[in-house]
């Protein structure tokens, strides 16, 4: 137990020196705490978006889902990958190229003030959620690891200090640098483990043959079934597109190139880890058989050599940080581009916008912890919180693609149509005639951007458009 704490205590530290070697490197004014100066070269672009895909969703959750479906739950992390190439392939570039720093920002140049409040309203609602998640995955991680020392409440409030602390310290280059340290952790701790409790549970052959014959443990596509599969892929490509913390990251890229080779590389980067988190389940579930997942894991790692096993904790604990600080300081970059510089104090230079960044980012980390605090379920529903995100993307892509279609009220008739429709579906189970709420944003929102044109007469100025 000293041993795992020692480990959890030394990254902890090796975390905030690299953050404050970040503020430094990036300095202190709004582009250079938002943006990273637009200095991320393309390994900081990959180890950045691999970062933020490589979650405890992406770990600890797929090791759980595949304790009950088996190795199909490998395929969360490719479809999180699959979104990521999309992204550098069809719009990393385009997004660089305009020089904006929020996706509103990019609603309001196109189109309308209007459309640039309600994209902010729904991406601050998202990543707020998302975020949440973190300190609860990043808190129940301390709790069953370390039990004689964290407890729920404890563990989520170490947790956010930590992800809330280096966010504020050095912005988007920590997320860069720290993510480099996080990645070579992630990677290590999980792929030694699997090898280790793989060989622990006598191997492969053994593992198979302790595992219960009534559900396809091995196979890659039955588990879970192919509906849910392509579920991840529409969800993770969707959101890829037009997520603020996403997009972020290409826009933080010191050119254009850099953006797309960064998340295409990102995206590769990110396909096997899940596999490997899923095999981790798999082995749980031929030794532990008769326990539940939740506490099968952490059991496991547990009995694990003490050195082995802090580092897997801190690997898991890693995949946490690495997506909360990216989610926080978008939502935080939201709140201080779009609603304080856009509404509050156009006139406000960059020093001053830095002090705003830093301070939003504080305050919605604190109220993130609120709601962490008092939140259950959100595990459950994160696809469906990103898939608000459809309207943002499908506007993304008429805007670059089919400007002929876009008209001034297009975006925000939409966005608002893509929210009536997640509420409907939450609301009203006679909505859910397709298999994923994702299906139903893509059919609401696909034919409501360019039905608007049939009675909005006011085309956007495409001229905007010759910098993509």
């Amino acid at each position: 137990m000293t041993i795992i704490l020692l480990i959890i205590i030394l990254y902890v530290i090796a975390l905030f020196a690299i953050s404050f070697y970040a503020n430094k490197l990036a300095g202190s004014e709004n582009e250079g705490f938002v943006l990273a100066g637009r200095k991320l070269t393309t390994p900081l672009v990959a180890v950045t978006i691999t970062g933020l895909a490589i979650g405890g969703a992406s770990t600890i959750g797929v090791s759980e889902q595949a304790f009950d479906v088996g190795l199909s739950a490998g395929w969360y992390n490719v479809a999180w990958g699959a979104g990521a190439i999309c992204m550098g392939l069809l719009a990393a570039k385009k997004y660089r190229k305009l020089n904006i720093t929020t996706v509103p920002e990019f609603f309001e140049r196109f189109y309308d003030k209007k459309s640039r409040i309600a994209c902010v309203i729904g991406q601050i609602i998202i990543q707020i959620a998302i975020t949440s998640l973190q300190y609860i995955a990043g808190g129940a991680m301390l709790t069953s690891m370390l039990p004689s020392i964290f407890s729920l409440k404890t563990g989520i409030l170490f947790s956010s200090f930590v992800f809330i602390g280096i966010t504020c310290v050095g912005g988007m280059m920590t997320a860069g640098l720290t993510n480099i340290l996080n990645i070579i952790l992630i990677y290590t701790g999980i792929i030694i483990s699997a090898i280790t409790i793989i060989i622990k549970g006598g191997g492969m052959e053994s593992i198979i043959a302790n595992l219960p014959k009534s559900i396809p443990y091995m196979h890659p596509i039955k588990g879970l079934g192919g509906i849910v599969i392509f579920s991840w892929f529409a969800v993770m490509i969707t959101q890829c597109l037009s997520c603020q913390g996403v997009v972020q990251i290409a826009l933080s890229a010191k050119d254009e190139k850099t953006a797309r080779n960064g998340f295409v590389i990102g995206g590769l980067m990110m396909l096997p880890i899940g596999f490997i988190a899923a095999l981790i389940g798999i082995a749980a579930k031929a030794i532990y058989p008769d326990i539940n997942a939740t506490v099968a894991l952490p059991k496991i790692i547990m009995s694990l050599s003490p050195i082995l096993a802090g580092i897997t904790l801190a690997a898991l604990w890693a995949a946490d940080v690495s997506t909360a600080c990216s989610l926080l300081l978008g939502s935080a970059t939201l709140l201080s581009q779009d609603i304080y510089k856009r509404f509050i104090n156009p006139s406000a230079d960059s020093k001053k916008l830095g002090r705003v960044n830093k301070i939003s980012t504080a305050v919605l980390g604190l109220f993130t912890v609120l709601l962490a605090m008092n939140a259950s379920g959100i595990l459950k529903t994160i696809s469906i919180a990103l898939s608000l995100t459809t309207a943002f993307s499908i506007t993304l892509l008429f805007t670059i693609f089919t400007p002929g279609f876009c008209r001034k009220n297009s975006a925000f008739y939409t966005t608002i149509a893509g929210a009536a429709a997640l509420v409907l579906w939450q609301f009203i189970p006679q909505t859910r005639f397709l298999p994923h709420v994702i299906y139903l944003e893509w059919l609401v929102c696909g034919f409501t951007f360019p039905l608007v044109s049939l009675f909005d007469r006011e085309k956007i100025v495409e001229k905007e458009l010759e910098v993509c």
